[in-house]
């Protein structure tokens, strides 16, 4: 008798672990891969966009966007073969540590740092910054829906990526509600500086514009007005201990701390690799979800 209740007990707790499975496998998002045609690069620019759980339900329904940047000499896959960016964003929503929400991921770079061109900011050659602003943001905003109002709208990004959504953010802050920046590049560093000082190397220029644009320098010229507007932003700087990058996070924190800019740091144990970035989407997330909406 107690061996057949034993058997009963297994079946239903087998029972249970099956429907909770395939509960958590239905509320699940999914990632499409997609190509915007752009004239301002005159090429075909490759982006992933993560679309929450129940984006096809309802057609009429718009959500809030986060525009997630990779690194040098990644691409648009990155954050999804590499971060897991899908796992967990499936996890902290079904949780409800994350608002549902638009993750879009461009490409803006490559292997041949010489030959092919990586990076965010205008350069010779290689206007992204109008593209993305210009092209990239009505694409998405238009066909998956997304809330590109500056109180529905964020910007994240590692490395290049992290240097790319401080300089977006620092320079259009109208138009972003928070930035995450992880392990950024936010100057030139020594480290970094193997281009070979010619015009024929690609990476020659994203040093240049990395240092003209500078997060330091850009905070130090801006003006009062200016300044009171990148305090609109909310700010999040996370660099690991052992990052090579993570004196360039502490000048940039410093320099806001200066000019009493209201900012986050976070320096975790950790270095310049995928381990540590993705533990920092799952803290990612959370705070670009906290900082979305109308602010009463």
């Amino acid at each position: 008798m107690a061996l057949k209740v034993l058997n009963t007990l297994k079946r239903f707790v087998a029972t249970c672990l099956v429907a909770l499975t395939c509960t958590q496998m239905s509320v699940a998002g999914v990632v499409v891969n997609d190509t915007l045609k752009s004239e301002v690069l005159q090429s075909d620019i490759p982006f992933c966009v993560y679309l929450p759980d129940g984006f096809n339900r309802n057609t009429e329904q718009t959500f809030p966007v986060l525009y997630l940047l990779h690194g040098l000499t990644d691409n648009e896959r990155a954050w999804t073969d590499k971060g897991q960016m899908e796992r967990v964003a499936d996890e902290l929503m079904r949780s409800g540590e994350s608002r549902k929400m638009v993750i879009v991921m461009p490409c803006a770079g490559g292997q041949d740092i010489h030959k092919v061109w990586n990076g965010y900011f205008n350069m010779p050659g290689w206007n992204y910054e109008d593209f993305f602003f210009n092209e990239l943001m009505p694409a998405v905003e238009k066909k998956y829906r997304a809330r590109n109002t500056r109180e529905w709208c964020a910007i994240a990004g590692l490395s290049m990526g992290g240097g790319g959504s401080v300089g977006y953010a620092l320079r259009h802050p109208e138009t972003f509600c928070a930035c995450y920046a992880m392990s950024a590049w936010l100057g030139n560093n020594k480290q970094l500086q193997h281009a070979q000082q010619n015009s024929k190397s690609k990476f020659y220029y994203l040093q240049t514009a990395v240092d003209s644009l500078a997060a330091t320098k850009v905070l130090t010229i801006a003006t009062a007005e200016e300044r009171k507007t990148i305090s609109n932003v909310a700010w999040f700087i996370d660099c690991g201990d052992d990052d090579f990058l993570l004196d360039q996070s502490l000048e940039f924190y410093q320099t806001m701390r200066h000019l009493r800019l209201p900012a986050q740091l976070r320096v975790r144990d950790g270095n310049h690799n995928w381990e540590y970035w993705h533990n920092a989407l799952r803290i990612c997330l959370p705070f670009v979800s906290r900082n979305m909406g109308e602010k009463k």
